[in-house]
Formats: structure tokens, C-alpha cells, sequence
């Protein structure tokens, strides 16, 4: 196997991901096997316990692991399904080395920091034989000269010397350009270089992210000072759209570059349906939808921050691009709705209330729910805007005005949204951590429902003779089919229930009292990529169309 380490430099959030990602599609492309792994400083096992504000939206697998959004990235660009050898944290790292301690796997020996290389080494090779990679990409989180992240870099080290002429590495740095001078500086990455010196690494490349193309002279004096030459300094200037990068990096032919330097076949790598994508992008749209989005991890501190609900702004855009219309999100705090009323949302094309957790401003949700529901506007809930569409129904239209889910209060009389026994035995051990319902759940959708119709028509169905499909699941509280009469009663259709367990996955309300109104307790966002949008949202995106097109 060959190894290529993405290492970053200057500041976090530079594009590491990205770049793992499109040079794995260049190769990929080329005719490769690619197995990425994304290496965490963290010390938590997983990214499932991490606000969403503090380190973005955390990735569902289908296997149920709860990773950083760069793994995201992976699926979206290679379109294949990522899981828990392909995400590793320094606190998984570090358990499994005392756990082996404390079997006594040592046999005595002092556990030093080697054996922390070890096990790093060690997740690479498994990642690697799993898929029978031809190549290994090897991002490692942070940048270069935090203290968190220095075993990694010393793995690395050692990975080098252990198989000379199979291992690369690309730094990805940025090069600002600060407005009162008005050219761009190199000496934040040469500094940065400087440090991967001084841990015994010398790049192969630099991936420079700079607001325009680099000229001559700045990667001139990147050879220079970071001794390297001048042709393997790849300029990444800002696009339009993520994905635009990996034709970046193909017109520097970095892949063809990274071939020869592993001692790889040079092949011509086949981005043809990738230009396709990017064209469906870049084309020019007739047609603009504002969706509301009411969250709750939108702010940090002054600022706020996209990251939080990644993949649902991935999932719009790309059913958003296939349709060929634009989109125009806005973001309104669910607390503030509580504060000063559902007339902050004004009137969309569409609302969606996407993932959450706890009381904070939850009735902000609910307000939301019943508004886009008396609006006749099309409405998207996603797990806890599913969940909460289900208070919002009981509360106006069964009239039970103390309805609620237990999660905000546990003696709500009625309960319609509750924990089922398996998880009340976890929440009494304060069990948080990858206890819930998570990863992949197959279930059954009802013929003759909305949901029925959007799986055929976007071909989601796993099986569809016996409509059959699956979705990404991250929760715990379900639906309480103890009211199950009371609700279809008056009209809430439950259009989808698991294989295992027969809970409620999808309900909705007949399109003859509303355009589209749908909730999911599953994720489609996770499973949604570029060249295959989800149908949910393709479903949601075309309701939100046709009903712009009516009040026209």
C-alpha cells in the first residue's frame, strides 16, 4: 500500500478535508482503491457527546458512528458509505492502549509514547487491508504545532522511514492577504513548514488556500524558504462550490504528480460526470426559494456559524442543483421565536426544523411546527423537528395543550413523544455515548402516502416491492404508540415503521389538507450526495418549487 499524510498549517478549518477528499476522487477516477482515515486530537471517543456549536455537526454513519463532518466530506466526493475505521480519536487512542495495559498485554513492559504510534500505525493498516487500498489518505486534524496532535505527526514520521518511497506528505496552509498591504504572505506557511521540519517531515507538496491563484513570485519564494520546487505548490484559490476543487487540483495535475512520486501507473483520471455536476451548479437559475431554517446551534459568541447543520445545507443544495432552482436559506433562532413570535419567519417557500436536543428553545420549534402547518407552507422536520411536529399536532388539533415530549417534561401528562424501556435503562446510568438509536434502520413505507409516492419517484427504496427503506437514525425519544388512535383519527398519517421494533419513522399530514408536511425520525441528510440527492429533500425542494409557482 502506498500512504499520503494531509497535514494543515496556519489555522483550523483551512480545507484539509476537502483536499483529502478530492484527491482521493482524482484518484479514485485514475482507477484506484482509496481508503481514507481522519485522525482527531480530541480526547473523546467519538464526536456524538460534542456540541454542535463548539466543533460542527457531528456525522452519522451507517454503522452508527458518530464522527467529525470531514468523513462527510469522504462520502459525499468518493460515494461511498465511511464507519468507524475510517474515524479515530486520540481518546479512542488512548483507551485501547490502557485497556491493554490493564489486561496486562504488555507483559510487563513500560506503555511509553511508541506504543501510541503503534496503535496509530496500527488503524492505518486496518483501514487499508479492509478495502484492499491501493493508497491510504491520512488527514490529521488540527494544524501543525498543537500539542494534541504531535503523536500523529510522530507516527507519521516513523510510517516514512518504515516504507521509503511509499509515503507523501501534502500540507495544506493558508496564504492571507491582509487588505492594507494588498499581496498575499507566505511567511504564516513557512513557519508552519518549519515546524513540520522540526518534527523530522519535509512535504511533498503544498496545497496553498489563498483568496486568488498564487503568481510566480509567491511560489518561488515557497521553494526557496520551504525546500521544495516550484511545481509542487498547488494553488486552491476560493471557488463558488467545494466542489469545484478536485478539477482545481486536476488542472496542477497533482494527481498525476502524486502517482509518479509513489511509484504508481500513471492514469488519466475520468472527471467527466464531476464537470457535469459542477456545470448543474454553475448554470445560471430562473428560480429562487427562501427556506426558513428554526434551529437552535446557530450562534458562537458574536458569530454565526454554518457548521452546526452541515449536511442539511449540503442535502439542500444538492437536491437544490438536480432540480435547477436556488437556494436561499435563513436562519432564525428558535428562542427568539419564543420571545417575539412566529412573525420572524415571514413567508417562505418552505420551513424546515432540523436536529436538536433539550428544552432551549424547543417551543420556538413548536410554534413553528403549527405555523407552517396553518400556513399551508411546505414543512421538513427532521428527527427533533419530527418530534416536535408531533407536540405541535397534539396541542392544536387534538387540544391537549399540556402535550409534550418527555425529554422537555417528564410528567407531561400526555407523553407523545417518550423513551422507550431499552433507553430508560440508559439514561439511569447516564449512559450517553453512543447509546442511542443510531446508524442505519430499515423500514417499511405505507403505499398510497406522500412518502411512498417520494421514494418511488427518486428511486429510494431498497426494496421496493416490499418498500423497503432505510435511514440513518441519532436519538432516542420515539413516537408513543399509545396515542396511536388519537392522531390518525384526525388525520396525522404514520407513513413508515421500522423493520425492528415497529416504531413510527415518517409521518405526514394528506396533501388535500396540506402541499407537503412531513416529518422524519431518521437523518436523510447524512445519506444525501451530489450526484445523488436525497428524495426527501428532492420531494421537499419540489413542493416548495410548485407552491412559489401557485402564490405567483
Amino acid at each position: 500500500m502506498k500512504y499520503i499524510f494531509i497535514s494543515g498549517g496556519v489555522i483550523s478549518g483551512i480545507g484539509k478535508g476537502i483536499t483529502s477528499a478530492s484527491i482521493g476522487l482524482l484518484l479514485k477516477t485514475a482507477g484506484y482503491k482509496i481508503a481514507p482515515i481522519k485522525f482527531e486530537g480530541y480526547l473523546n471517543i467519538d464526536a456524538g457527546t460534542i456540541n454542535p456549536i463548539e466543533h460542527g455537526d457531528p456525522f452519522l454513519c451507517e454503522d452508527g458512528t458518530e464522527a467529525d463532518m470531514d468523513i462527510g466530506t469522504y462520502e459525499k466526493f468518493l460515494q461511498e458509505p465511511m464507519g468507524k475505521d475510517n474515524f479515530c480519536t486520540m481518546g479512542q487512542i488512548y483507551k485501547t492502549i490502557i485497556d491493554k495495559e490493564r489486561r496486562f498485554e504488555f507483559n510487563g513492559e513500560d506503555v511509553e509514547a511508541v506504543h501510541i504510534c503503534e496503535e496509530i500505525h496500527k488503524r492505518i493498516e486496518r483501514v487499508g487491508k479492509k478495502k484492499e487500498a491501493d493508497v491510504v489518505l491520512i488527514e490529521l486534524g488540527g494544524t501543525a504545532g498543537e500539542y494534541w496532535n504531535v503523536f500523529y505527526y510522530e507516527a507519521a514520521r516513523i510510517l516514512t522511514l518504515k516504507h521509503p518511497g511509499d509515503v507523501i506528505h501534502v500540507h495544506v496552509s493558508y496564504v492571507p492577504t491582509p487588505g492594507h498591504l494588498g499581496e498575499p504572505k507566505t511567511k504564516p506557511t513557512q513557519l508552519s513548514v518549519r515546524t513540520l521540519n522540526s518534527m523530522g517531515i519535509q512535504p511533498d507538496f503544498i496545497v496553498a488556500r489563498s483568496e486568488k491563484y498564487l503568481d510566480q513570485r509567491r511560489r518561488d519564494r515557497f521553494a526557496l524558504f520551504c525546500n521544495m520546487h516550484p511545481e509542487n505548490i498547488i494553488s486552491t484559490p476560493d471557488v463558488k462550490s467545494v466542489y469545484e476543487v478536485p478539477l482545481v487540483l486536476q488542472e496542477q495535475q497533482i494527481e498525476t504528480k502524486i502517482m509518479q512520486k509513489l511509484g504508481l501507473k500513471v492514469k488519466r483520471a475520468d472527471m467527466s460526470e464531476w464537470k457535469k455536476l459542477v456545470e448543474r451548479i454553475n448554470k445560471k437559475k430562473d428560480t429562487t426559494l427562501e427556506i426558513v431554517i428554526v434551529g437552535k446551534y446557530f450562534g458562537t459568541g458574536d458569530y454565526q456559524m454554518r457548521d452546526s447543520y452541515a449536511a442539511l445545507f449540503d442535502a439542500l443544495d444538492h437536491a437544490a442543483w438536480q432540480i435547477g432552482v436556488h437556494i436561499q436559506t435563513r436562519w432564525v433562532d428558535a428562542q427568539k421565536i419564543e420571545k417575539k413570535g412566529t412573525e420572524l419567519i415571514g413567508t417562505p417557500d418552505g420551513i424546515i426544523v432540523p436536529i436538536g436536543w433539550g428544552e432551549r428553545g424547543a417551543e420556538g420549534m413548536i410554534r413553528s411546527a403549527s405555523y407552517a402547518r396553518r400556513k399551508k407552507i411546505p414543512y421538513l422536520g427532521l428527527c427533533y423537528g419530527m418530534q416536535l411536529s408531533v407536540v405541535a399536532f397534539a396541542r392544536d388539533i387534538l387540544g391537549w395543550k399540556d402535550a409534550n415530549t418527555s425529554e422537555n417534561d417528564p410528567n407531561t401528562p400526555h407523553p407523545v413523544i417518550h423513551l422507550i424501556p431499552s433507553q430508560k435503562e440508559l439514561m439511569k446510568r447516564r449512559a450517553y455515548g453512543g447509546t442511542m438509536r443510531l446508524g442505519g434502520w430499515e423500514a417499511v413505507v405505507q403505499k398510497g402516502t406522500q412518502a411512498y409516492e417520494i421514494y418511488d419517484t427518486y428511486n429510494g427504496f431498497i426494496n421496493k416491492e416490499k418498500g423497503l427503506t432505510s435511514e440513518r437514525h441519532r436519538h432516542r425519544y420515539e413516537f408513543n404508540d399509545k396515542y396511536v388512535k388519537e392522531f390518525e383519527k384526525e388525520g396525522l398519517i404514520i407513513s413508515a415503521r421500522s423493520v425492528v421494533e415497529h416504531l413510527c419513522e415518517i409521518v405526514e399530514l394528506p396533501e388535500k389538507d396540506h402541499p407537503f408536511y412531513l416529518g422524519t425520525q431518521g437523518h436523510p441528510e447524512y445519506k444525501s450526495n451530489p450526484l445523488s440527492p436525497h428524495p426527501i429533500f428532492m420531494g421537499f425542494i419540489e413542493a416548495c418549487k410548485k407552491m412559489k409557482k401557485m402564490v405567483q
